[in-house]
């Protein structure tokens, strides 16, 4: 077969241009770290690699949404350990406010005392995330939620909690609405609600009391106990509406702190009641812990004193457990959200690694192999060019002589 001397020509500059190739692109993969630099490299691994790093990102952003969420629920949960601190404290001082031998001067020098406290709570619900935004107002987050009004602390927040998508299948509430911590407080046992009457003159007092047959209950109905003293002899009746009781109490021997049953609701009053002294029971309602402590100011800046004082001071500080108890339920749901978050987090950085890990055997550059193989291709690059410069001296007139 003939071969001229274009095609000898040709074919050489060929091979030194395809060596030449493979070296200058072996240079740019231990320059960059990467195998692949094109998507032609290696299609497959690509196509894999581009999968990777997106999972990757979206990996990296759900980071960033816990840790956004995080910090949000653990000013939450300062602000009401802050609050939890500050409702145990009035506690205390209701409790010091029962004091029989406490005086009119002292008493308001409590309530004083209250009121500083209610407006120091008031300024823990209206707590912010530093960015102006209100823990605690639901969806309305830069409307303040807690305002002093004519009729009292209201709430001007919605229901809403902040959503925040921290898994792929895991979307978690990073805010609480103020309604349900500070507001939504059942008062009495969380059932019912004992109370006496304000124009009580005798010395009972009633227990908070406790349901001892749910079955029994009769929905919404609310009842009256009423005393009757005659020729020494105290009793009470029991009416009930607007279902009325069955069987009836009417002109039962009152005993001091003896249980008093109907309905599946048990009570007790201690102390001796007047003629005509009357005492409510009523399905409970919510109570928010502003009026729980503006009551009771309320009661100690009152010129009252003996049962209806302690009646007062005892529904107060009942409902005081409740706002507590209430709050505390927060902080364990808190809690248990932030616990979570720790879990997804720590599952969150080992998927990070076994991304990049993956990714870095699909994309990154074996230097060992990759300085064999530079250094094989400059070897066969340099024996092209040589035994190109061979055949392309060759000439017959140097044998012609």
């Amino acid at each position: 077969m003939r071969i001229s001397s274009n095609t000898i020509y040709d074919s050489n500059v060929a091979a030194v241009n395809q060596q030449q190739a493979r070296l200058a692109q072996t240079q740019q993969q231990i320059a960059s770290g990467r195998r692949i630099l094109t998507a032609s490299d290696d299609p497959v691994a690509a196509a894999r690699a581009l999968e990777i790093s997106q999972s990757d990102a979206t990996n990296t952003q759900y980071a960033s949404n816990r840790d956004s969420a995080r910090n949000t629920l653990t000013l939450a949960e300062s602000t009401l350990q802050a609050a939890t601190s500050l409702i145990q404290s009035v506690h205390d001082s209701a409790i010091a406010a029962g004091n029989g031998s406490l005086t009119s001067s002292g008493r308001k020098i409590i309530a004083t005392d209250l009121n500083a406290r209610l407006q120091e709570l008031v300024g823990l619900a209206n707590s912010t995330d530093g960015l102006g935004n209100y823990l605690f107002a639901g969806f309305q987050s830069k409307t303040k939620p807690f305002v002093d009004t004519a009729t009292g602390v209201g709430y001007f927040g919605d229901d809403g909690q902040h959503l925040v998508q921290v898994a792929a299948n895991r979307q978690m509430a990073s805010s609480d609405s103020g309604a349900d911590v500070f507001m939504r407080i059942k008062n009495g046992n969380g059932t019912f609600a004992t109370q006496a009457t304000a124009t009580n003159t005798g010395t009972g007092v009633i227990s908070a009391g406790s349901v001892t047959n749910p079955a029994a209950l009769v929905a919404g109905n609310s009842y009256s106990i009423a005393f009757s003293v005659v020729a020494g002899v105290t009793s009470y009746t029991v009416t009930g509406a607007p279902t009325a009781l069955v069987p009836a109490m009417a002109g039962i021997p009152y005993v001091s702190g003896q249980a008093i049953s109907f309905d599946g609701m048990q009570l007790d009053i201690k102390g001796v009641p007047a003629n005509g002294d009357t005492f409510t029971v009523a399905p409970s309602t919510n109570e928010s812990a502003f009026k729980t402590i503006s009551d009771l100011i309320n009661a100690l800046n009152a010129p009252v004193v003996g049962a209806n004082l302690t009646n007062s001071v005892n529904r107060g500080l009942n409902n005081l457990d409740n706002a507590l108890n209430n709050v505390l339920t927060t902080r364990a749901t808190l809690g248990l959200r932030l616990n979570e978050l720790d879990a997804l987090q720590t599952a969150g950085v080992d998927m990070g690694l076994q991304f990049k890990q993956t990714l870095s055997n699909l994309q990154d550059v074996n230097y060992t192999q990759a300085a064999s193989d530079l250094a094989r291709q400059q070897t066969n690059l340099q024996a092209a060019l040589l035994s190109f410069s061979k055949v392309s001296g060759l000439s017959l007139f140097d044998y012609l002589k």
